[in-house]
């Protein structure tokens, strides 16, 4: 068996029977691995999520300022919900980032101990090859999440601006005075958008680096 094969064979051993070497322990390799595969979808089904939501509430800031008088009560109204889940959305995928970073640091620290209790030098240096670099992979997520948060504020923070003048002066003449910030709002939105690209392209790496049928 070459080096490579042994690889791919050795790290579904490590994950399904780590607990084995560990008397005692309540969970197996593979319940860890479990649930950190299952914080990564999470947050990226999450992040999509929140992809869609920018969009809507866009779309619904974009048809409030387009609307005709009669319909501005409900284009508002729709705005104004599109903005709260966008919110909540947003609250969400920082608390999930959040979460796999601390489970990874469980996962990857209870690795570290299975390591070194090889006694065979080539599993060893295969289990710290492996370890090194999904640990590497999976830094990048929290990382990335971080390069979302001022730009997300920055742009929430308008949004909710807007909802409250508006909410105030929900007139056709309070809509054209303050038409021109919202267009300012959304040349931000390509950069609020463009921010989540790296969690996004982080998560996928992840998940082809674990389910893909690598020969």
């Amino acid at each position: 068996m070459n080096l490579k094969n042994h690889a791919l064979v050795f790290f579904s051993v490590l994950l399904l029977g780590v607990a084995v070497v560990l008397s005692g322990c309540a969970t197996t390799g593979m319940d860890r691995f479990t649930a950190a595969a299952n914080s990564i979808q999470t947050v990226d089904n999450e992040i999509r999520r929140m992809s869609f939501h920018i969009d809507a509430t866009a779309t619904s800031l974009d048809h409030l300022i387009k609307a005709e008088p009669e319909d501005l009560k409900r284009s508002f109204d729709i705005y104004s919900d599109n903005l709260t889940n966008l919110e909540a959305q947003g609250k969400l995928v920082s608390k999930r980032v959040q979460q796999m970073k601390s489970r990874n640091k469980e996962y990857f620290a209870e690795w570290d101990k299975q390591g070194d209790s090889y006694t065979n030098p080539e599993i060893r240096e295969l289990s710290e090859e492996r370890r090194n670099k999904l640990a590497e992979m999976y830094a990048q997520v929290p990382i990335a999440g971080a390069g979302i948060e001022n730009t997300y504020q920055a742009y929430l923070t308008n949004l909710k601006e807007i909802r409250r003048y508006l909410s105030n002066d929900l007139t056709p003449a309070g809509v054209k005075a303050i038409e021109l910030i919202t267009q300012q709002t959304f040349r931000g939105l390509d950069s609020l958008l463009g921010s989540l690209k790296p969690l996004i392209d982080a998560l996928d790496a992840i998940k082809s680096e674990l389910y893909s049928d690598k020969k």
